[in-house]
């Protein structure tokens, strides 16, 4: 037994200095990388989330075909071949007076599922560390798998279906009119239009409206409830859509339950760079150490 450990001992002799090497590099190629890609999203923010996007569709891809997990496959192709029919519709010219609608129903009905799913992964995983699952006679590595799939499913679709439908909101509102990235809207907005659809305001604000009421946002501006919640929540957008005023979100949704709605929309943006940039980078990081002969 001592003559195998010291012939590890000679063999591994001298690793010490190799594996600090590769330390250093994986430090500093991720330091750069973060710093270039801050600057790609500050100058070229289009190019950046286009890119990002089809990073966050491809990248697990190939992972899930490349590990057999099919079920997962199964739930992409079902969400992409819907969405896909969606960013189809939002993005013809001219826009039909139904798709903004059904483009933030979609994308809000993703949004809803993600989000409870991702409770219910984080909640199972909880239970598990706290030993709960033993109460229903389940094994821990069963619940502890049941809850990160759970919980990747909820994170992943959330993320994806996000940027989907910012790019989607983007189409729609600069066909519409009055909405544009740069610049003055390209048509002028009545008291009685929502500027998100296009489509009249028939509910006062004051008024409880039977399907949705009609919101007024600090700039006096109004819109009905779906679409600036789609529009806010769904796309990402913090600005009014007709002048670019900032939105207060805390005025918008007063009501405390709906506010964990809005943390989770940021909770995703953080973990956006995880999925789509960080299998890059350590696969950078691998290139570099495999050049310059560490192993």
């Amino acid at each position: 037994m001592k003559v195998e450990h010291a012939r590890m001992h000679a063999k591994h002799r001298g690793h010490e200095a190799m594996h600090a090497e590769m330390v250093l590099i994986l430090i500093a190629t991720l330091v750069v990388a973060q710093l270039l890609l801050v600057q790609w999203k500050q100058r070229h923010p289009r190019s950046y989330n286009m890119v990002t996007l089809f990073q966050m569709w491809v990248v697990p891809l190939y992972f899930t075909v490349k590990l057999h997990w099919w079920r997962f496959l199964v739930i992409w192709i079902l969400f992409s071949a819907v969405t896909a029919f969606v960013t189809f519709r939002a993005t013809r010219k001219p826009l039909v007076q139904t798709t903004p609608r059904l483009v933030y129903k979609w994308f809000l009905l993703i949004y809803k599922i993600s989000y409870a799913t991702g409770i219910v992964g984080y909640m199972a995983v909880m239970f598990t560390l706290f030993g709960l699952n033993l109460l229903f006679k389940i094994k821990p590595e069963d619940a502890m798998d049941f809850g990160i799939s759970l919980l990747f499913y909820g994170l992943y679709y959330g993320v994806l279906e996000r940027d989907f439908a910012e790019m989607c909101a983007d189409y729609m509102a600069s066909t519409i009119g009055f909405y544009s990235e740069s610049g003055m809207p390209t048509k002028h907005l009545s008291d009685s239009v929502c500027a998100v659809c296009g489509q009249q305001i028939f509910v006062d604000v004051s008024e409880e409206g039977i399907i949705e009421n009609t919101y007024r946002l600090s700039c006096n501006h109004v819109f009905h409830e779906f679409c600036i919640r789609g529009w806010c929540i769904v796309g990402k957008k913090q600005t009014c859509p007709y002048c670019k005023e900032k939105v207060d979100l805390k005025r918008m949704f007063s009501n405390p339950w709906e506010r964990p709605h809005v943390m989770y929309g940021q909770l995703l943006d953080w973990l956006r760079y995880l999925v789509a940039w960080q299998p890059v980078i350590i696969g950078l990081v691998q290139g570099i150490n495999y050049i310059l002969g560490l192993e």
